[in-house]
Order: C-alpha cells, then structure tokens, then sequence
C-alpha cells in the first residue's frame, strides 16, 4: 500500500536520505527550520533542498503547508512585513521591543537595580553587633569570675559588730613572696622573709553620701581581742595583750586581721581584698605603667626607690618600691600611707581610661593580672569588687574623702589612735553620713 499524497511515488520524491544517494540529508533535515543568509530566492519552482527535481505537490492531500525560511523572515517575500523571526538581528527570543534577558543590553540590564533597603541593614547590623557584645560579656564576667581566689571566709571572726549603711572593704597590701622566684625577690628588693606580713592595710567605705579612704599605719597599736584559730577552730580569750596592727596579720591571718580591726574601732569589715607584691607589679606592668607627680626626690637601700621630683611614669618594680619606702621620711609610716593612697589613686585613674578598657589587649593582660594576684573572701562578687575599683577612683578623682586613721601619739614605738575621733568616724561611716573628721 503507498503510504505517499496522491500523484506522489517512491522514485519521484527528488534527492532523500537513503539508498546511496548523493545529494541525501538526515532525516531531521526534513523538519529543522534553515536559516539563509543574503538575497532571497526568487518564488518559483523549488524541489529538495538545492532546487532541483521535480516539484514538490500542492498543499493538500494531508499535507500542511510549511512556512519558507530561506529569505530570513519566515515567510515568502511579498506576505507582509509584519513579522520578523529575529534571526537577523540574533534577538531570536526579543521580548517586547525586541530585548530579552539573555541577550546584551536586555531587559535585566535595562531595569535600574533596586535601592538597598539601608534601614534592614542597619536594624540586623545592630542585632549582630549586640549578639557580639552580649556573648563577649557573658564569657568575660564567667573567665573573671573563674579566676578569683576566694580563700578567705569571714565566717570564723567571731563577736562581730552589727553592719551599717554602706559597704565597707578591708583593702591589705601584703609582702607575700608567692609565685616570685630568688632574682624576683633580688630585682623588686623584697628579701627573703618566709610568713607574710602586711605592708598596708585600708577601710574603703562605699555608701551613699560619698566615698570615704582610710588608711591604718602597720604600727598602730591596738589590743588583740578574743578570737577563733583559723585552722585549727579553737577561740582564744582575749589577755589585753598590745601589739602592732601587721603582727596580727602574721599571727593567724585574714581573720584575725578583721577581729582586731572590728573590735578596736566598731566598724563591721564586709569584704577583704588582699594582693602580694608579684601581683601589685604584674599589674602596674600590665597598664603599661603609672604616672605620678612626685613632690621631692628621695631614696630607699631598703626599698630601692631612687626618684628625682617631677612627673614620672613609674613601672611594676618601681611603683613598689615608691609604695613600701618610709625609712626615707621622717614620719615614717605615716607618709607612706599617704604615698599608697596617693599611688592607688593614680593607677585607678590609669585602669579606668579608655586606652585601657576599649583595648582588649591591654584590658585582658591587666585585669587577669589583676585578678590572678588578688585574695577576697568568700562571698566577694566580681559587682563587689567593681564596685571597690570605681570608688576608689572616685576618692581619687576628689568625689571622696581619702584620710589617715587620727593619731593622738604613740607609745612603745606603736602609733597610738584617737580614740575620740575614731568613735566619731564609725558613727558617721556606720549611718553612711559626710566624714567631718580629719587624719593624720
């Protein structure tokens, strides 16, 4: 059965694909649409693909007429010039105005690009930056917190008298030798002495009328009251028994420190804070040292100090012997008081500055140099211990009141305090009131 239109044969199809023949195409010739480029063929006769053979036969028969492409256009010259198959111009898939999105200078390139939404910008750049923030304040109050030593418990000191307004920290600068090897003990000039002792002792009061500093001389002469051992738990009797304020210190410790302190004035002590001479230098180092005005030049064989007047920065091994000279005064310990108050102040100042706090390279150093060397009870939180630092500041930057404890003389080489004025100072630190009394 002859599958082919009416008319049509096997043998007079033209050239085709198949049986050897030379002019034969693929199959899919039959049906790809072939772009022509130059002048149209002129309307005529057209058999196979070069024009040869016998015509092709009519529409008809089952057959659909199929558009010519070999003018370009995709349809016969004269049917009208209003299509256009892009093919010319390679703008084959023009949207409207003939630009598509893959072709260059098309639709996507034409478009302006939206404006940058710059408040969603700013509202997620701030969450960022306050997630940073919230994490790295988290994870340094708990590395802080980590490194503090508590190792004093303030529940052995026994009859203790009641609290009043305010907070009040028993601020200690100890000669501990801990951690220091033979040439540190050599270089800082603090000897070999086993046992501590204390250099420095100081009431910090904190409260609401203003911040008040009290320094009590090592030699001040007081009578050590009845007290707990604090290893071994067993209470002494108080015998009336005078003794210099250090040498309670090296009798039995923290403890027996705060007892004496306690009985002898009536002034409840709520945190010890105490710090050796390796971690008070560490420090001063870590700062990148302290500047201080010094008002004369004096010199120390003992201490080491050797300083001209005049502003100076002073560094670890410097600022302690600047804080633990006084046999080069003649009012001893009296003035190196007054010398450590007036040193703390300015490294408080210095800790406090911008360049210090902003910069997590010097921030770090100091504080864990800081905390490393400190010893507080046991119940000191990094806030109490803030709180100690920024008044302290305070006092210095004249928001407080900084004051030797009142001497009326001494006897048997020990400083004697005056009692009347000491009675007025408690009560007014007790009801948190302004300090009327003057030191030594």
């Amino acid at each position: 059965m002859n599958d082919w239109p009416e008319g049509w044969s096997d043998d007079n199809r033209g050239p085709r694909y198949g049986r050897g023949s030379a002019g034969a195409q693929p199959e899919s010739a039959r049906v790809m649409r072939q772009v022509r480029r130059g002048p149209a063929v002129p309307p005529g006769p057209r058999s196979g693909y070069d024009g040869s053979g016998p015509a092709a036969p009519p529409h008809g028969a089952g057959v659909p007429q199929q558009p010519s492409y070999v003018d370009g256009r995709g349809h016969e010259p004269g049917a009208g010039d209003g299509y256009d198959s892009g093919y010319n111009t390679g703008q084959v898939y023009g949207a409207p105005g003939g630009r598509g999105p893959g072709a260059p200078g098309g639709a996507s390139a034409g478009r302006p690009r939206p404006a940058p939404n710059w408040r969603r910008r700013i509202k997620w750049t701030a969450i960022t930056v306050a997630g940073v923030l919230v994490v790295t304040s988290v994870a340094t109050y708990f590395w802080a917190d980590s490194k503090l030593r508590r190792e004093v418990d303030l529940s052995k000191v026994i009859d203790r008298p009641e609290g009043g307004d305010g907070t009040n920290y028993l601020i200690v600068g100890s000669d501990s030798r801990e951690g220091m090897s033979k040439e540190d003990e050599k270089k800082l000039h603090t000897g070999g002495a086993e046992g501590k002792r204390t250099d420095s002792m100081m009431i910090l009061h904190v409260g609401d009328n203003g911040d008040t500093l009290i320094s009590l001389p090592r030699d001040s002469d007081v009578v050590v009251p009845s007290y707990q051992g604090s290893t071994s738990g067993k209470v002494f009797p108080a015998q009336g028994r005078h003794t210099k304020l250090n040498a309670t210190y090296a009798e039995d410790g923290p403890t027996l420190l705060v007892r004496t302190i306690e009985a002898n004035t009536g002034l409840r002590i709520d945190h010890y804070v105490e710090i050796g001479f390796q971690g008070f230098a560490s420090i001063v180092d870590a700062v990148g040292g302290v500047e201080i005005d010094i008002d004369k030049g004096f010199k120390d064989k003992w201490s080491g100090a050797d300083f001209e007047a005049g502003k100076q920065t002073l560094n670890g091994q410097e600022a302690l012997a600047f804080v633990r000279t006084r046999h080069a005064f003649a009012a001893s310990d009296l003035q190196r008081t007054k010398n450590q108050q007036k040193f703390l102040a300015a490294l408080a100042h210095q800790v406090a500055t911008p360049s210090t706090i902003l910069n997590p390279f010097k921030f770090y150093p100091t504080m864990g140099a800081g905390l490393d060397s400190l010893i507080v009870d046991k119940d000191m939180s990094l806030w109490d211990l803030a709180s100690m630092f920024w008044a302290m500041k305070g006092v210095s930057g004249g928001d407080g009141t900084s004051m030797n404890m009142p001497i009326s003389g001494s006897a048997g080489g020990n400083l004697v305090w005056d009692k009347a004025k000491v009675k007025t100072l408690v009560d007014e630190l007790n009801n948190d009131e302004k300090v009327t009394v003057s030191g030594n």
